[in-house]
């Protein structure tokens, strides 16, 4: 290389002005184009559970409500307080077509005046909005092996202080709010925060309230150790023809069976990476059993291991929907739960829902499924209208290098008009999205900075 490259500061003068006329949330025009795509202002006022106003012509209706909770999380915000701040972005409130946006003790009255009627709203909603997207995208975008994969799992939502309704001391010890959910591709469709325990207690009414999304033949659930119960598997087994679930509970006859299998019954040595990158030889085999509340005997796939250096074999089971292919086989695609279980960190995550907003727990559920659906929303916006190198894309890259877009704004002959100042790989992108999902917005030439 024969230039030479340097850092060279150099003097420059800063100039303030108020943000009258700009925006830094330029890229929300994407998810409110998507929202208008599927006509959710008009699904949300036709849920009278989440309108609890008694002079109909007064306050904010609830639309203002949800598109404010949305905007918010799609923007990088994760308490109520994000919602009152767009209230001060006078270019983004003329840019959504919204006048004003609720202040924080507002949204927080509201979440609680619509209680579980609003979340049980707002989760059909969600439910509506994933089978609305998947009727439009590439299966190939979202399938794998053919099978459109399905994820059921509970996770803890740390809280702090005794104050929060519905928390509990979990397996740690740590006081939490179980949030058992059920996801269908990359979408999470519904889930029960503050959910009772055993984990798995929300599961049957879950794949009940979803079975239309999916056909039984052309889905792969996985499911963790916590949804191994006899009543799980059976309620499982209605829905899916295809399964696995970790069974790590009640091991004791599972073990005492694998160490009776004669030598001949187990495959081949595999060598593959433990968990801290030690090397593991480890092997493969079937078993029957029958747990404690299944009507018949169930298939499970066992491995053995243990590493070069240790005297006694460790074993593992994945009870599965039947003996199809190789035990080996089982336990590789089971593994591929990692995936599903890397989505529900990225929704806690990028959306940072650790911490609940509120105190009572059913606004804590009607947040938790607003926020369900902004995770949707950013999910579709990329299966359906990114290109494919950007599908392995998180939730934040996209709102750092999509929503978070400066933009400009200016009056011409009582039109408004916009000028986005987008990196110029995007620009093309931009045109061709917003010509096929907002046509209502005419595109001007190229506009000076």
């Amino acid at each position: 290389m024969s230039k030479h490259y340097t850092i060279r500061p150099t003097k420059f003068t800063l100039q303030f002005a108020p943000a009258h006329k700009a925006t830094v949330h330029g890229g929300q025009l994407a998810v409110s184009a998507v929202l208008e795509r599927f006509d959710l202002k008009r699904r949300v006022q036709a849920a009278a559970a989440l309108d609890p106003r008694t002079h109909t012509y007064k306050g904010f209706e609830p639309c203002v409500y949800v598109f404010g909770v949305l905007f918010s999380l799609t923007s990088g915000g994760c308490t109520l307080t994000a919602v009152e701040e767009l209230d001060h972005d006078a270019a983004l409130k003329a840019y959504l077509g919204i006048k004003k946006f609720p202040d924080q003790s507002t949204v927080g009255e509201w979440l609680r005046q619509v209680g579980d009627a609003g979340c049980l709203a707002v989760r059909r909603i969600t439910r509506d909005f994933v089978a609305w997207a998947l009727a439009q995208a590439e299966p190939a975008r979202y399938q794998h092996s053919g099978r459109t994969e399905c994820f059921f799992d509970d996770t803890q939502v740390e809280v702090y202080g005794r104050t929060f309704e519905g928390a509990a001391y979990n397996y740690n010890g740590e006081l939490a709010l179980g949030w058992q959910t059920l996801w269908v591709g990359p979408f999470l469709v519904d889930g029960v925060l503050g959910a009772p325990l055993p984990v798995g207690s929300e599961l049957a009414g879950l794949l009940q309230k979803n079975a239309a999304l999916w056909t039984k033949e052309q889905t792969y659930l996985y499911a963790d150790s916590g949804s191994s119960s006899g009543a799980d598997l059976t309620e499982i087994n209605t829905h899916f023809a295809e399964w696995s679930v970790s069974y790590n509970r009640w091991t004791n006859a599972l073990e005492r069976q694998a160490r009776e299998l004669p030598e001949q019954a187990w495959s081949a040595p595999v060598e593959r990476k433990g968990r801290k990158g030690e090397v593991l030889h480890e092997q493969y085999a079937w078993l029957r059993h029958q747990p404690e509340g299944c009507q018949t005997p169930q298939t499970f796939a066992v491995a053995r291991s243990k590493a070069a250096d240790e005297m006694f074999w460790r074993y593992h089971f994945i009870v599965t929907h039947a003996a199809d292919g190789t035990p080996q086989a089982v336990c590789e695609r089971h593994r591929l739960k990692g995936d599903r279980e890397r989505l529900f960190s990225e929704v806690l995550s990028d959306l940072d829902l650790h911490h609940p907003p509120c105190q009572a727990l059913a606004a804590n559920r009607v947040y938790y499924a607003l926020a369900s659906l902004a995770y949707n929303v950013l999910q579709a916006l990329k299966l359906l209208w990114l290109p494919a190198h950007m599908q392995p894309q998180r939730v934040r890259t996209l709102i750092h290098k999509l929503l978070l877009v400066p933009v400009r704004l200016q009056r011409h002959a009582r039109r408004l008009a916009a000028c986005f100042f987008a990196a110029e790989p995007w620009v093309q992108w931009w045109r061709r999205f917003l010509v096929e999902v907002l046509p209502r917005c005419g595109l001007a030439p190229p506009c000076r900075a």
